[in-house]
Parts: structure tokens; C-alpha cells; sequence
């Protein structure tokens, strides 16, 4: 009976099998840094870091013709920051990065429900900042619809303050969650419309930020902030060229009203033959220029930072929020080294779009390179950035000339490895 009950229950689940694919794989990401001006200046008698942090992801997903289910769990370790046999992890950094579930609703439409990465064009304005150990997520609510080669997207997000052990209060919406643009309130638009050889998105948003009374911290409305702006792509043969245009309008948290804040760029590619691709271009981001109580300087939101403005993250990662904005002019060459392995060399030149109070421009030049070659099941990427700061730079990061480190510079080595456990399609 137990063996014809075993036959019947695998009978059955073949035939579930055949209407749904399951997936289970995972990751493991570990990467060795020095820091020797990451980020900022580094005084001279400060000694440089180093450590090693690992991200480990386990990530499932089910899909049907009705619905689409997913969820990544993720743990991000640094070596050694345990004691030995503590039975706990003590950074307390096990997370839910992903659990969402897209329904089908025919013709086309579709809406996602739950915390998710949003990732658009070149992740300018919205990206996933994978380089981060973290990664960035959002807990939202999308309609979507997709037609041949047009996209609309309409995202709607409401966060609330967890009040443990009861989650949030029965009472009131005060949210005090703050910090890094985190937001109260979120709708996006976006639509996107792809050619042959030309793309164009138009990106609408308003990010809703908590405000709180100086005097007794009590809810005091909300701030709200537009960014509207597009992303064009062009490619045919060898030539690519891609624009962002994107202004900033409304308040930032604290009722800060934002006027003429905008961010101009464009990059252009060409392959000069199947082993080199070289790069140029330019990112003018508007500094603040504006009275008290108001700024024209522009911030690239939720966007993969570390993508744009130099690897070393001087700016727009967790800083230069409010500053004096930035003029990045950049080249580049990546070289094809074999089937499996490239060099990336690239220079940035940094100066502000504002003057400094000194009256100084100039920030500096950045040189970056990456190594990167493919293995059967993983991948190794090894780094070298160098930065040559100007009088400017050091003005900005408020460390004088004199007490800085003769030298500024990053190096790091990543291991990443994805393996595939079950793929029930396969």
C-alpha cells in the first residue's frame, strides 16, 4: 500500500511538474579589500583596511501560467566578526532580499506584490547596487504591461515603522525610519519604447519623505520630491551612444526645497575590433548654488552608484548628498584578453559643478582597473583604482594637504560562484 501510494504521489507530482518550473540556486561572494582612501581622503597617520566580506544567497522561484513566485534570502559576513563557538551570528544580518509574486492577468499585464529589486536602463536613477554586499531592494507594488517592444511599469509604495513585538502601530502612520532618501511614500512611472537600433524610457517619480518637528519630534507632514527625466540608447555595427537627462523638483526631507536641480550625461562606445572597445564621456550633476532652505543640487536617488563617477565611491555613495554637485570626464578602454578573461582601464577627471568655499573647482583624476576572467561555474574579478586628488579634494572631504596619506588607493579581489541545484524546465 505504502509503495503504490509512493508511485501515485510521484505520478502526481510529475503531472504538477508539467504545468510549473521550480528553481532552486544560490551564491557565494566573497571579496578581499584594502582601503586606502575608499571613499575619502585617508589622514596620514591612519593605517589602511583591510578585510574580507562574503554575501551567501539562497534563492527559490515557482512559476506557473497564473503566477510567477520568488524569494532570495541572504546573509552578509565579514571574516572574524564572531567570537569563537557563540551560537548566534552577531552581526545580525540575515535578511529576506527578495520575496515577490507576479500574477498573470492576460493580454499582456501582469502585477508584482511584494519586496523587489527595481532596475531600469543603465540603473542611473534605479538599480539593483549589486556591487554592494546588500544589494538594494524596495517593498512596493507594481502594474505592469508588455507589448512587443514597449514597457509601462507603474510602481506604488506605502512603509510603514515596525513597533515591535505588535508591527506597526494601530494608531497613526508616523514613519522614523530615515536616513539614505528612505522614503514614506513611492509612485513610479516608467515606459520604455525600443526600435532597431534606438531605445528611449521616460522615468517619472515622487518620493514622499516623513518630516518631524524640531522642537517635540511629532509628525509633521511630508516632503515631497519629483524626479522626471529620460534615458536614450543607440546602437548600430560598432558604435553605441546612450544620454541620460533627468531634473529634480519639490522638497528633500526637512521641507528642503529643491529649484533647477538636474543631471546631464552622455557616453559613446566603438569597437575597433573584437578584442577593444574604447569609451568616452562626460556627467554634469548640479551642486547646490541655492539659498538657505532651498538646494539645486541633484541626487541620483536609488541608482548603482558605484557604477558611475569613479569606483573608489567619492561620490553619491552614502555622501555628497548636498555638496557642490559634479563634472565627471571619463575614457575608456576594455580589452578581450582571451575567450574567457578582459581588462577594463578607465580615467576619470572629478571638478565641481559649484565652486568650494575657496573658490577651487578642481577635485581630481581617478584611474581605474579591473581584471576579470570566467571559470567553468565561477568567476574571479580583481581591481587596482588610484586616486590623484587636486587641492579641491581635499578641501571637500575637510582633510588638509598636509595630514593626508601621500597616496590614495583601493585594491580588491571577488570570487563569485552561482551554482544551479534544480531546474525542473531541465
Amino acid at each position: 500500500m505504502k509503495k503504490q501510494l509512493l508511485i501515485l504521489t510521484l505520478a502526481l507530482f510529475s503531472i504538477h511538474l508539467g504545468y510549473s518550473q521550480f528553481t532552486l540556486d544560490g551564491e557565494l561572494r566573497p571579496r578581499t579589500e584594502y582601503r586606502n582612501g575608499f571613499g575619502s581622503i585617508i589622514p596620514d597617520a591612519a593605517e589602511p583596511g583591510f578585510g574580507i566580506s562574503t554575501r551567501i544567497r539562497l534563492n527559490t522561484g515557482y512559476k506557473t501560467d497564473a503566477y510567477t513566485l520568488y524569494m532570495s534570502l541572504q546573509d552578509i559576513m565579514v571574516w572574524g566578526e564572531n567570537r569563537q563557538i557563540l551560537p548566534f551570528d552577531q552581526n545580525n544580518s540575515f535578511a529576506v532580499f527578495q520575496a515577490w509574486a507576479e500574477l498573470n492577468l492576460g493580454t499582456g499585464w501582469s502585477t508584482k506584490l511584494g519586496r523587489q529589486v527595481l532596475s531600469y536602463d543603465d540603473q542611473r536613477i534605479l538599480g539593483g547596487l549589486d556591487w554592494a554586499q546588500q544589494g538594494r531592494n524596495h517593498d512596493a507594488a507594481m502594474l505592469k504591461y508588455k507589448k512587443g517592444k514597449f514597457i509601462f511599469d507603474f510602481a506604488y509604495a506605502f512603509n510603514q515603522s515596525n513597533q515591535q513585538p505588535t508591527g506597526f502601530q494601530s494608531v497613526g502612520n508616523t514613519y522614523d525610519v530615515t536616513g539614505f532618501f528612505s522614503y514614506k511614500t513611492m509612485q513610479m512611472a516608467y515606459l520604455k519604447q525600443s526600435w532597431d537600433k534606438f531605445s528611449g524610457s521616460l522615468l517619472l517619480m515622487n518620493n514622499g519623505f516623513q518630516n518631524f518637528d524640531a522642537t517635540t519630534s511629532d509628525q509633521d507632514g511630508i516632503s515631497n520630491l519629483q524626479t522626471i527625466g529620460t534615458h536614450l540608447g543607440y546602437k548600430a555595427g560598432k558604435f553605441g551612444a546612450a544620454a541620460n537627462a533627468f531634473i529634480q523638483t519639490g522638497e528633500r526631507q526637512g521641507e528642503v526645497k529643491v529649484k533647477g536641480a538636474y543631471l546631464l550625461g552622455l557616453d559613446v562606445t566603438y569597437k575597433t575590433s573584437d578584442k577593444v572597445t574604447l569609451g568616452a564621456g562626460l556627467e554634469i550633476i548640479s551642486g547646490n548654488d541655492a539659498d538657505a532652505g532651498e538646494t539645486g543640487a541633484f541626487f541620483p536617488l536609488y541608482g548603482t552608484n558605484h557604477k558611475f563617477n569613479g569606483f573608489m565611491d567619492y561620490f553619491y555613495v552614502g555622501n555628497h548628498a548636498n555638496s557642490v554637485g559634479l563634472f565627471d570626464v571619463h575614457a575608456s578602454a576594455k580589452f578581450k584578453l582571451g575567450k574567457t578573461s578582459s581588462l577594463l582601464v578607465k580615467a576619470l577627471n572629478f571638478s565641481g559643478e559649484q565652486e568650494l568655499p575657496s573658490g577651487e573647482k578642481a577635485l581630481g583624476t581617478e584611474i581605474d582597473l579591473v581584471f576579470s576572467k570566467k571559470f567553468k561555474g565561477y568567476g574571479l574579478s580583481i581591481g587596482y583604482s588610484q586616486l590623484f586628488a587636486s587641492d579641491g579634494m581635499y578641501e571637500l572631504k575637510g582633510v588638509t594637504k598636509a595630514n593626508a596619506a601621500d597616496s590614495q588607493n583601493w585594491a580588491w579581489a571577488m570570487l563569485t560562484i552561482k551554482p544551479k541545484f534544480l531546474n525542473t524546465a531541465k
